[in-house]
């Protein structure tokens, strides 16, 4: 997943760069509030790459391997939407300070690879989050869901439930109670086949671990 930006691209040189960050550190921060506040909303056009499932098995290199970036020759940018900045914050606290991002808010179609990297991070950002703003940090204004209903009746209780604790419903699910929302079962987690022997082998994946440091020598060596 990419986001690229729709302004384009300028950067300040070194010696623009050390003026700034003594004289007037908040120059970027102050920027953008800005363009916001007078209606000039910056934008990121967003695109996806795609890889077939049995590519990966075979591709020159590990796609898993967060090192890596997968050419745009052999996978192309997909664009999928915008994202677009609209609104400045009203209360830095509430909107800012109080947010809990995690890349396991996921919405349905998307799932998590098998990348390593994201899977330790599915549950230490959500981790994180309880230690910083309690267990039910997903039931503050910011951090709710706008337009999905949350159905977990199995996560419930806690310090700062106010959402009504879903009431009197049994804490599980399927259940014959009368008014009880049901799982969407078109949202249900894809399967996947795996066979094999467990043990403990030498990965024998043909990960070249060279051809990208060298596509990136050789192209900016001639520029």
């Amino acid at each position: 997943m990419h986001f690229k930006t729709d302004q384009g691209n300028k950067s300040l040189n070194g010696e623009e760069a050390k003026k700034l960050a003594s004289e007037d550190p908040d120059y970027a921060t102050r920027d953008l509030y800005n363009a916001i506040a007078s209606g000039n909303f910056p934008s990121w056009t967003f695109y996806v790459q795609i890889m077939p499932e049995r590519d990966a098995l075979n591709y020159r290199f590990n796609p898993y391997d967060v090192t890596k970036v997968w050419p745009h020759k052999d996978y192309p940018l997909i664009p999928v939407g915008k994202l677009v900045l609209n609104k400045n914050p009203e209360n830095y606290f509430a909107e800012v300070e109080q947010a809990a991002f995690s890349p396991s808010h996921l919405v349905p179609g998307i799932e998590a690879s098998e990348d390593k990297m994201l899977q330790g991070r599915l549950f230490s950002y959500s981790d994180t989050h309880r230690h910083r703003l309690g267990g039910n940090y997903d039931q503050i204004p910011i951090n709710r869901s706008r337009n999905a209903n949350r159905m977990d009746y199995s996560n419930r209780d806690g310090f700062m439930s106010v959402m009504g604790n879903y009431g009197g419903y049994p804490n599980y699910e399927p259940n014959s109670v009368a008014g009880t929302a049901k799982e969407d079962q078109s949202y249900a987690q894809s399967k996947k086949f795996i066979n094999g022997v467990t043990g403990r082998y030498q990965p024998n994946h043909p990960n070249d671990d060279y051809f990208q440091a060298g596509e990136l020598y050789r192209k900016v060596s001639t520029m």
